[in-house]
């Protein structure tokens, strides 16, 4: 469920669109590869990505959709090399993303001890997620995902009801947050599943056991908030936002390293 960069061929640098913005410096069309690819499928500015203005590259994951598309579903075809089928694997790649995603979070849901009475049927979610995700290209393309993606979605939110219960229980879901001032909030225990908290300021909030499934963190200030045994997060929301020494984040994560050290005020 990790991204393998070295196994894929730089399919999120060439499937996917995106648009002049704070995130990235120029528009991009799918399936056009990006003026930044160099030879070898690497990225000629992978080091200094933040100061040419493309801060979307280093925040994004494919949590490991890119390596299985290259190697499994395509069997390790270049595109480069033969180009004539490059348009079906650039299809393939955003359904691949969606589906290792899903696996991502049902795979979390399986390791939360509260959600004990649902573990089997997350086992049964997480195989039949699995197999679709092992199927030919042509399945891949036609597969509705948004099915997918509500069932699972449906599955998580209960076991997320069984993680934050006994809990102050804030249903903030879906909430426009966007800039809110919530500096030293007290949020335990509340689903923010989805959440706009672009900008927001969380400096030394109380985010323990929050429900983060979805949130958009893009730019929110983490410096000082406590994210102990928050859930449903991903390092790719923690490298969106902004943080320092003294945030308390889950072990499983990595501090990103333009996160600034000193205290959280």
């Amino acid at each position: 469920m990790r991204a393998d960069c070295g196994s894929c061929f730089a399919l999120c640098c060439v499937a996917l669109p995106f648009s002049a913005s704070a995130d990235f410096a120029i528009d991009k069309e799918a399936g056009r590869p990006c003026p930044n690819l160099a030879a070898g499928f690497r990225c000629g500015i992978h080091a200094r990505l933040r100061q040419r203005g493309f801060t979307g590259c280093t925040v994004y994951d494919c949590f490991g959709a890119g390596q299985k598309v290259s190697q499994i579903t395509f069997g390790g075809w270049d595109w480069r090399g033969d180009p004539s089928g490059a348009k079906r694997m650039f299809e393939v790649f955003p359904v691949m993303r969606q589906l290792h995603e899903l696996l991502w979070y049902l795979n979390e849901a399986l390791s939360l001890p509260r959600a004990r009475p649902l573990h089997d049927e997350i086992r049964a979610a997480l195989a039949a997620v699995e197999r679709l995700t092992l199927g030919d290209p042509g399945a891949l393309v036609r597969l509705d995902v948004g099915a997918r993606r509500r069932e699972a979605g449906d599955l998580l939110a209960r076991a997320s009801e069984l993680v934050r219960a006994g809990t102050p229980k804030a249903d903030r879901r879906g909430a426009d947050l966007i800039g809110a001032r919530l500096a030293k909030a007290g949020l335990r225990g509340a689903s923010l599943r989805g959440a706009y908290l672009i900008g927001a300021d969380l400096r030394g909030a109380d985010l323990r056991s929050v429900d983060l499934l979805g949130a958009d963190l893009r730019g929110a200030d983490l410096r000082g908030a406590d994210l102990t045994g928050a859930f449903f997060l991903t390092q790719a929301q923690l490298d969106a936002a902004k943080g320092d020494d003294v945030t308390r984040l889950p072990p499983s994560f990595t501090r990103p390293a333009h996160w600034r050290a000193g205290p959280g005020r």
